[in-house]
């Protein structure tokens, strides 16, 4: 082992160490109050009330989970084994089960990966020498923390050649494909619309040339078929279902096109032919959404079936609160879908537990979150992009990691959640998209240099992941 790697593990010892001493003060209330803002660019403070371990009523913090296995799930505990990851509802709670058959709730991080720039590949080298290295040091890491899983775009090319690799994800994207050869910039004929570069906001779910797409894209996941470390799959990132999407087929394209057709077909089976587009209720507006969204699934499910049977669908990362994330009727849809519904979750500081709870009872089927975070203002970084709340220091950002993670616990149909993501992005890198560019969302910064007391909170409720479900349920 270098030099550099001892020390980065006597740096994760300290925050073991740190982790597992009591806080001062335990016990005295069960919320503490910490301070945050939208961005750097708003100037107004406010405190929320943030739930925290260390002032848990009743729950001992000195004891932590029962020994895991080698992918991470409670062993105490032993259901079916397939030899593969599936969902499992006991009594009204939704677990993971992980290969071995042990219950597994998915603690991960999001975009394990060594980042593009020129300065970030000189760290590499000077920290571990090689990307293998660099897998094998942090992946021990995470283990040390007790996270057990990869989330979306990690480096999964170089953690399946480990000896010992984490349960990962792999995302495809067909529809992020299809968009992008449409786009102007990349020489398509659309110009950019929409906060995700969609025409008009809209998928293009049903476009004859997207089936081709569909095929093309899926046909990769046969590579992953029969790896047990393999969680699932999930197909593109925050989609913009708007609830308006009828409104816009039938005003916005040109009557020509193959989704104006389908759509205006749709419509005239619902209401007649000679309905008008003033003519549509919230109902219709409803009742299209499943349409619109089934039409996408389908494709993709059936050739994701085609390839691989054996792996959980996670879906397709909803994530707008007016739109997706309060509609029944597309949760019922991706319930029929989808192995597990993912959700990106921002705005919140704390998850509701109706809304929450929500997704659970409309879809019948357990959800992730896929993505959150919080920026800290002590990491010399601007702040000023992302959709994360901006906290004062380090120690701010793991209180509100126990506090949101705590909520998902309570909920007993959350089965996991990915921090979104490992690493700080290099603020000179202007290759990088706006949103991941100046802001501090990492568990490392750019340079793999950890922020020790976020890990030593993020510590301290993922080694009492399962002491904590059987606290709630108790």
């Amino acid at each position: 082992m270098t030099l550099n790697l001892l020390n980065r593990a006597a740096g994760v010892a300290a925050i073991i160490l740190l982790a597992l001493a009591p806080c001062i003060g335990a016990g005295a209330q069960e919320y503490r109050q910490v301070e945050t803002r939208k961005n750097a660019k708003v100037t107004e403070w406010k405190s929320y009330s943030t739930r925290t371990l260390d002032r848990l009523k009743g729950f001992k913090l000195r004891k932590t989970d029962p020994a895991a296995d080698q992918y991470g799930g409670w062993k105490d505990v032993t259901y079916e084994a397939t030899g593969f990851f599936r969902t499992q509802k006991v009594g009204d709670r939704w677990w993971m089960v992980d290969p071995e058959g042990h219950p597994y709730i998915f603690k991960g991080v999001a975009v394990f990966s060594v980042g593009h720039s020129d300065r970030q590949a000189k760290a590499l080298e000077e920290k571990f020498s090689t990307r293998e290295n660099w897998a094998v040091s942090e992946m021990d890491m995470l283990r040390s923390l007790g996270f057990n899983g990869l989330g979306a775009w990690s480096s999964v090319d170089v953690v399946r050649k480990c000896e010992r690799p984490m349960p990962y994800t792999v995302i495809v994207s067909p529809m992020g494909r299809y968009k992008a050869k449409h786009i102007r910039r990349f020489g398509g004929e659309y110009l950019q619309h929409g906060w995700q570069n969609y025409r008009f906001d809209l998928a293009m779910v049903f476009d004859p040339e997207f089936d081709e797409f569909v095929e093309k894209e899926l046909a990769k996941v046969e590579a992953y078929k029969d790896d047990p470390w393999l969680v699932g799959y999930f197909t593109d990132n925050e989609i913009p279902w708007v609830n308006d999407a009828l409104d816009r087929h039938l005003t916005l394209l040109a009557h020509d096109e193959p989704a104006y057709l389908a759509v205006r077909a749709w419509f005239d089976k619902r209401k007649g032919p000679d309905a008008r587009v003033e003519d549509i209720t919230q109902d219709d507006r409803d009742a299209f959404m499943a349409f619109y969204l089934e039409t996408y699934l389908e494709k993709v499910t059936s050739a994701l079936r085609k390839y691989d049977t054996n792996h959980l669908y996670l879906g397709c990362r909803f994530n707008q609160w007016r739109e997706e994330l309060h509609n029944k009727a597309m949760f019922e849809v991706a319930g029929r879908y989808m192995d597990v519904i993912s959700v990106n979750h921002y705005q919140r500081w704390t998850p509701d537990m109706k809304e929450i709870t929500n997704f659970g009872l409309w879809s019948g089927k357990p959800f992730i979150v896929t993505e959150f975070y919080t920026k800290g203002e002590d990491s010399d970084l601007p702040n000023t992009a992302g959709a994360g709340w901006n906290v004062h220091t380090q120690e701010d950002r793991g209180w509100f990691y126990q506090n949101f993670c705590l909520q998902l616990l309570e909920s007993k149909c959350c089965v996991g959640w990915h921090w979104f993501k490992y690493m700080d992005n290099d603020p000179e890198d202007l290759t990088t998209d706006y949103s991941n560019r100046d802001s501090n969302k990492g568990m490392v910064k750019w340079n793999f240099e950890p922020y020790p007391e976020l890990l030593e909170r993020m510590k301290q409720l993922n080694d009492r992941t399962y002491r904590l479900i059987k606290y709630f349920d108790e």
